[in-house]
């Protein structure tokens, strides 16, 4: 399988040629500071290859001290990008930087003891197409 990608900005845009093994919505307070979110939506493998189409001297990584939280990131608008971990044995992709369609589908929640107060029944709330007015 191919996939292709990109930040928000389009200056930074990949391919990654394989199969995702596992898919997982993570909760940890790391991956909800880097998204700004609830969870962090991350594919993960260790047999695809990621290769750099455009911008690869634009991508900026950062390991948390002490830790193995791994973040890459556009240095033009911070769209959070693939990034290789554990000696490049593990490639891991934001699945909102693909923009080719995803088939599969999330295998599970993790770290949801982490989970933010404010994130429950979240599929309760009011649904809007586009952003709410008062007109």
């Amino acid at each position: 399988m191919e996939y292709l990608g990109s930040c928000l900005c389009r200056t930074v845009q990949f391919r990654v040629l394989g199969d995702f093994e596992d898919f997982y919505l993570c909760h940890c307070g790391y991956c909800r500071k880097d998204t700004g979110s609830a969870h962090a939506a991350n594919l993960f493998s260790t047999t695809a290859k990621l290769e750099w189409i455009k911008g690869e001297d634009e991508v900026k990584t950062f390991q948390l001290a002490d830790t193995d939280h791994v973040k890459a990131f556009c240095t033009t608008c911070g769209s959070a990008l693939p990034n290789l971990q554990m000696g490049g044995k593990l490639l891991v992709v934001p699945a909102g930087s693909l923009d080719t369609k995803l088939d599969k589908i999330p295998d599970g929640h993790i770290f949801i003891s982490k989970k933010a107060n404010w994130d429950e029944s979240l599929h309760t709330f009011k649904k809007f197409e586009r952003f709410p007015t008062d007109n």
